[in-house]
């Protein structure tokens, strides 16, 4: 991996400073400044930790074989009409059923539209909320290179109390 600074660029300037010095056997401790040797730090840490950051941490994981393009129609159940900035949450599901810890938000537009390409293929979990309205909730089997999927939500149920 690595890592691109602009050439005439503070941070690149004083990086190729530093492992200069380091290279000449000239870099110890007692001849830096305190600023300098924040700045030392500071860029030392960040060739260190932001590699750390890109990969994740996390294991590897199996790249699908094939990818899905999915588009999410929302409407009223009452009305047929779309429903504006509702909130569609897709999950990935493993073999086992069990959902995987990463998931997309995605909001409808004005038509009650919304899209995500590149989805791995296989079984999602998918969840629509929107307020004044039920949420709903289902899992799907996206096969399909493009795949559309119609939702309608209903009205909230009466409440009923026995106080």
């Amino acid at each position: 991996m690595a890592l691109f600074f602009h050439p005439q660029s503070r941070i690149y300037n004083r990086i190729v400073q530093v492992v200069r010095c380091f290279q000449a056997g000239s870099l110890s401790v007692k001849s830096l400044t305190k600023r300098s040797k924040m700045q030392v730090g500071g860029i030392l840490s960040l060739l260190l930790v932001v590699p750390l950051c890109l990969s994740g941490g996390e294991k590897k994981k199996k790249t699908p074989d094939q990818f899905c393009s999915l588009g999410v129609v929302v409407l009223r159940e009452s009305t047929d009409r779309p429903v504006k900035n509702a909130s569609v949450v897709i999950h990935s599901l493993r073999q086992d059923g069990s959902q995987d810890n990463d998931g997309f938000q995605l909001k409808t537009d004005a038509d009650g539209r919304a899209a995500m390409e590149d989805l791995p293929c296989g079984k999602i979990r998918l969840q629509v909320v929107a307020p004044r309205l039920q949420t709903y909730g289902d899992d799907f089997e996206l096969k399909a290179a493009k795949q559309e999927i119609v939702i309608r939500l209903k009205p909230p149920a009466a409440q009923v109390s026995i106080y």
